[in-house]
């Protein structure tokens, strides 16, 4: 079976952390204890119902103020697929968490309350789902039950939010009416909605096609470890593992080796369980190859005639990060793409975008905490790059500050 990674977002209070603990508990990847102890806490709070939020809002100040703060994953499978969940914080505080979880989606639930309808952080989050190149988007209009399961009310915000998204690159997205309170259209079809023609939500994450979303045109391979067995049997064993990050590879595949540009051929491609025909995102292998090349960490293997650019200037948005610290011209960082670590320097900032309106100030001075801008960098070393739109895994990279060692930005190459 596939793994589909998918990511919550939406203004607060909207129900994500309810719609994840239905799907949970619809689909029986929840333990009994866990459930008691959900059930107890919500009885302790004088609820009348179960609060299956309470599954993925973990923290105490979580439960306190009723609102997801960090980024809570939760695992579940039914027959047809697994999944993993990304709950992520409708505040605006939080920005930068919801960007860490949507960035290895592969596709993002946007809720909507019925009641309120598009909310500037709805159409906050379905941009940066679009920026993060996100390949599917469902808008879930949540609570149906609350405004009578009107057809009118849902026909409105589809159309609101249809509008919307014409601005941005949204290139599959779907409408589910849902209430995730009561179990409407989330794991099966609701009786409450008969002029709904579609799927359920979970029908819909179980046949979605995410196979073509991965990059299976431009062989990349960067190369995260050296394996050399100290074991006497396995003294001539000299190989080079990673994740595939695009292409296809197979044994006898003529291959090159950046930045040395050596050619040479793959011998086999191992994994844990033993040698493969193939390997394709996103398998984490070990490449044999048939000569001895002086390949070490950050260094990238891909076909001869189709190599990403080996830059030392790049062109980026970035997400600010950091708290108390502002992205400024001149700043020194250190800069991690894909297996290699550089230092960088940022030349230029273009402009700052207004993710609400998209509006792009060409005046600012600086990036604060959850801004988003086009940066210029110089890099210490070539990175082997790709544009972010093209391949998500070599056109993005993270920023850290090297006083702190702490990540203060993620970037996506234009």
């Amino acid at each position: 079976m596939d793994i589909l990674r998918f990511a919550t977002a939406g203004s607060v209070d909207d129900g994500k952390s309810t719609l994840i603990g239905r799907l949970l508990f619809d689909s029986k990847a929840i333990f009994e204890d866990q459930l008691e102890a959900v059930e107890r806490t919500s009885r302790d709070r004088g609820t009348e119902y179960t609060d299956l939020s309470l599954l993925t809002d973990g923290l105490r100040a979580e439960r306190e103020q009723g609102i997801t703060i960090d980024v809570a994953y939760r695992y579940f499978a039914t027959p047809k697929r697994k999944f993993i969940i990304a709950d992520t914080p409708g505040h605006i505080q939080y920005t930068r968490n919801m960007v860490t979880g949507a960035s290895t989606a592969d596709l993002a639930i946007i809720l909507i309350d019925a009641r309120k309808g598009v909310l500037e952080q709805s159409r906050r989050h379905a941009f940066l789902t679009t920026l993060l190149r996100v390949p599917h988007l469902v808008l879930a209009v949540n609570k149906m039950d609350l405004v009578d399961y009107s057809e009118e009310r849902f026909e409105e915000i589809r159309e609101e939010f249809t509008s919307f998204a014409s601005k941005l690159n949204a290139s599959d997205l779907t409408f589910i009416p849902i209430s995730a309170l009561h179990g409407d259209n989330v794991v099966s079809r609701s009786e409450n909605m008969p002029w709904y023609e579609g799927t359920s939500l979970l029908h819909h994450l179980e046949h979605v096609h995410i196979a073509s979303d991965r990059n299976l045109v431009d062989v990349r391979f960067p190369v995260q470890y050296v394996i050399r067995p100290h074991k006497t049997e396995f003294h001539d064993y000299r190989g080079y593992a990673g994740q595939v990050a695009g292409g296809v590879l197979k044994p006898g595949d003529e291959v090159v080796h950046l930045p040395s540009g050596l050619s040479t051929r793959i011998a086999s491609i191992d994994t844990f369980d033993g040698p493969v025909d193939e390997a394709f995102p996103p398998m984490s292998v070990t490449l044999r190859l048939e000569d001895d090349i002086d390949i070490s960490r950050g260094d990238m293997i891909c076909r001869p005639n189709n190599q990403p650019a080996a830059s030392q200037e790049i062109d980026a948005m970035i997400c600010w990060m950091a708290d108390g610290v502002k992205l400024r011209p001149r700043a020194k960082l250190t800069i991690k793409h894909t297996t290699r670590t550089a230092r960088a320097l940022v030349k230029d900032l273009h402009y700052r975008l207004d993710v609400n309106t998209l509006h792009r100030d060409e005046t600012a001075a600086e990036l604060a905490l959850n801004e988003i801008g086009r940066v210029s960098l110089r890099i210490t070393q070539p990175l082997f790059v790709d544009e972010y739109a093209r391949n998500r895994l070599t056109g993005g990279f993270i920023l850290i500050d090297e006083a702190t060692n702490g990540t203060v930005g993620a970037g996506m190459i234009l």
